[in-house]
């Protein structure tokens, strides 16, 4: 992984092996990040993807794994009060299975890079979002507090 800022706004190029949300918290904790927004592309080896199941109450996850094309993410960055990062990230890849293209995506649990992704990392000026714990899905929402 190498990255460059300029302004206030980081560009993140990341390597074969690399797993993008740990990437961007180490970028975020290098540069004293406390909130961001962020986006890429890229190809990818492997994907966590989770879809909330409100009757259950609970994530259901699904890997995907081969030539990944990272069409889309999105994704943000926020603190909690002893400055812990978490994140909320979606993604959609496209793949070949069988000969057919296809397309998942939805709530990212981890990412692995299989040749690059380039991600641009926007942090928050002027303040940090903070993290407001929701009892329903056991998540952290944005949490603007003065």
């Amino acid at each position: 992984m190498e990255y460059r800022r300029y302004n206030d706004t980081y560009y993140i190029r990341m390597d074969k092996g690399d797993e993008i949300i740990e990437k961007i918290f180490g970028v975020c904790r290098e540069e004293h990040i406390g909130s961001a927004v962020y986006s890429g592309i890229g190809g990818c080896s492997r994907a966590e993807i989770q879809t909330f199941i409100p009757d259950k109450g609970t994530f259901e996850t699904n890997e995907l794994c081969g030539m990944l094309e990272l069409v889309s993410l999105n994704g943000s960055i926020i603190s909690d009060e002893e400055d812990q990062l978490f994140h909320h990230t979606h993604a959609v890849f496209s793949y070949v299975e069988d000969g057919v293209h296809g397309m998942a995506g939805g709530h990212i649990r981890s990412i692995t890079v299989l040749y690059t992704a380039e991600i641009e990392l926007r942090p928050v000026i002027g303040g940090t979002i903070g993290r407001k714990l929701d009892p329903e899905t056991g998540t952290g929402f944005w949490n603007f507090s003065d």
